[in-house]
């Protein structure tokens, strides 16, 4: 019996997500022997790192400063919009000297928007104005933890002008909490915006994303997960939670090979309908 269909009921509020919790299939249904456990853990784990970066990403993006050499300036989101992804929970502050921003979430949890608790600092380091085509922005987590899982590694965004940009992510890691083990990867991801730019809100922006990504599971395995079509990705409220089309194929050490399409129907509605591909065996599954 299938999984109860969850549509979304809210806005999402990660921006850039490139593999986001869509693919924790194990929380949205009951694990089958078609799907390895390997590659569900990995889908898992990649999954979780992928989202927090679409979150720092949105949140990075949203407090950004529109002039990167004035203290004082406006943000790039509007006040009511950067209240909504806050959700109160960190204290921004922006020094124009070393053109580092800074969002401090303290040192307790805190119920973030998206649902999540977070703690600790985000830190970012702009070479240039946020939006402006060249200018790269380096991210950096200080003691920070989502729902106690601690996140590591550097992440750098390289804006190539349009709303378009390169989002490389070094060294990264996730150390679960609980002695849940420790997830680690490297990946690469080109998001080529297809509407919104120049607008103060996220609330209209697409993106066509591309890349791909090689690291370790939590059970100690490597993989890699390859976007073979490109993921399409919508901000309109009813569309925002997950990706409407696009392909990703998670091959492992072992040897197994699994391919989640967004879009099974060939009709990128928005929707939670997907389907995984194992062995030549495809069932669907209802996402997150």
């Amino acid at each position: 019996m299938p999984c109860p269909m969850r549509y979304p009921t809210s806005f999402r509020t990660l921006a850039y997500a490139a593999l986001a919790s869509s693919l924790l299939l194990t929380a949205a249904c009951k694990r089958t022997d078609s799907v390895a456990a390997d590659d569900v853990t990995s889908a898992e784990d990649q999954g979780q790192g992928d989202e927090e970066n679409a979150a720092t990403s949105d949140l990075v993006e949203a407090a950004s400063p529109q002039d990167a050499t004035d203290t004082n300036s406006a943000t790039v989101a509007d006040a009511a919009e950067l209240r909504s992804l806050t959700a109160g929970c960190f204290t921004r502050t922006y020094d124009a000297k070393t053109r580092t921003l800074t969002l401090d979430f303290g040192t307790t949890n805190c119920l973030c928007a998206d649902g999540r608790y977070r703690r600790g600092k985000i830190i970012a380091v702009f070479s240039g104005p946020y939006r402006q085509a060249g200018a790269v922005v380096t991210i950096n987590y200080n003691n920070y933890f989502v729902n106690d899982n601690q996140h590591l590694g550097t992440r750098t965004i390289t804006n190539l002008g349009a709303g378009s940009f390169d989002l490389n992510v070094q060294n990264a890691s996730i150390v679960f909490a609980n002695n849940g083990g420790t997830t680690a990867w490297s990946s690469q991801r080109r998001y080529t915006r297809t509407a919104g730019f120049g607008t103060r809100t996220i609330l209209d922006d697409a993106y066509s994303i591309t890349g791909s990504l090689t690291g370790t599971n939590r059970r100690q395995v490597t993989y890699t997960a390859t976007i073979k079509d490109p993921l399409i990705k919508k901000f309109t409220p009813g569309c925002a939670r997950h990706f409407v089309a696009g392909t990703i194929e998670i091959t492992s050490s072992k040897a197994s090979t699994l391919l989640l399409n967004y879009d099974p129907s060939g009709t990128a509605a928005c929707d939670n309908i997907a389907s995984v591909t194992v062995n030549g065996r495809t069932r669907t599954i209802y996402l997150r």
